[in-house]
């Protein structure tokens, strides 16, 4: 469990070019006993604490119990023994903890828990697509409602994604709701030999559509050896002049065992946090773009959350969603988890 000094150590490194994310020693004595006052209530309730990457470093450091991608935190929640399952995300991702935990209380702190992903894609979108596309595979990124992924034939996530769309026994993909990652999935299956029609929905990631090309060649100019990383849901120009390109979990992995002393990350700037107080000896460059919808999470509306749940904060989905989206969930766990044949 990590002290009050612990904390200011993790938080201090943090320069992400916003002052929401930078920490001095008052700040972390100012939001102490709300962390401990949390830490009280998950005892008493016997709750766990899931935080995405995106959020506010003093709700990752101060109080989660497990943080990192949608992937991986879908799969923290799956294994968990808690009663309670706090996620300081966006609303998706909780609804994915409640998927796959029906049994348990799954609660949402986020007042503000949308994504323009999420939102751009309805229900009635996806049955009007399933009869005008009837001999698809409907493939769904994990950045969508419950209700979506309960019409699709499989969830998606970053890290997975082009291993799932190769694994499908099926040569006519429908992709959803990103149109960015869509077209780099179209590219890697060209680039790699691999002969599908994949048809895609037009939604993007408000964050990550502002990255153009020419804020890689720019940063490269400026940084020479700079090592660029770059989210899936990227435009393929920006894509195509990464590094490498991957989920923040992957990101995160790639920094701690590369030989390179500066990075450009393309992917919402909490992440460039983590790996600033991750690794304080390296160096990273470029522009801070945070989301909205991450970040509204907050110390205090977790801490509201365990105190006195409200019943929007509640997750609840009818035995028809639940099963349909846990099917889909599923899905990707067993895709992902087979072995490959390459």
């Amino acid at each position: 469990m990590i002290t009050l000094d612990e904390l200011y150590e993790k938080l201090k490194p943090i320069r992400v070019g916003n002052p929401i994310c930078e920490f001095t020693r008052e700040h972390c004595e100012r939001i102490w006993p709300t962390i401990e006052r949390i830490r009280e209530l998950k005892k008493e309730k016997n709750a766990i604490i899931l935080a995405h990457n995106y959020v506010e470093p003093e709700v990752l450091y101060g109080v989660a119990d497990y943080s990192g991608d949608s992937y991986g935190l879908s799969k923290k929640a799956k294994a968990s023994d808690a009663d309670v399952i706090v996620f300081a995300a966006v609303r998706f991702m909780v609804e994915t903890a409640k998927i796959l935990n029906p049994e348990k209380t799954v609660l949402d702190p986020n007042p503000n828990g949308g994504c323009s992903l999420a939102d751009g894609i309805m229900p009635a979108d996806v049955k009007k697509l399933r009869k005008q596309y009837p001999d698809h595979t409907f493939v769904c990124y994990i950045n969508t409602t419950a209700e979506v992924k309960a019409l699709c034939d499989v969830c998606v996530t970053s890290s997975n994604v082009y291993r799932i769309v190769e694994a499908i026994d099926n040569d006519r993909i429908y992709f959803l709701p990103d149109k960015l990652m869509a077209q780099n999935v179209i590219e890697h299956c060209r680039r790699n030999g691999i002969d599908k029609t994949i048809n895609y929905w037009d939604g993007t990631c408000y964050v990550h559509e502002e990255y153009q090309p020419e804020a890689v060649d720019f940063v490269r100019k400026a940084n020479p050896g700079v090592d660029v990383l770059v989210h899936p849901e990227c435009a393929p120009g920006v894509v195509q002049k990464a590094d490498f390109v991957g989920s923040t979990t992957n990101m995160l992995d790639h920094v701690r065992g590369s030989d390179a002393d500066t990075f450009f990350l393309l992917t919402e700037c909490g992440l460039t946090g983590v790996l600033q107080s991750e690794f304080p000896q390296k160096k990273f460059v470029g522009s801070c773009t945070m989301c909205r919808y991450m970040k509204a999470n907050s110390l205090t509306d977790v801490l509201g959350v365990l105190e006195n749940p409200q019943p929007h904060q509640i997750i609840t989905l009818t035995p028809e969603v639940r099963q349909g989206a846990l099917r889909c969930v599923e899905a990707m766990f067993e895709y992902t988890e087979q072995p490959t044949s390459k």
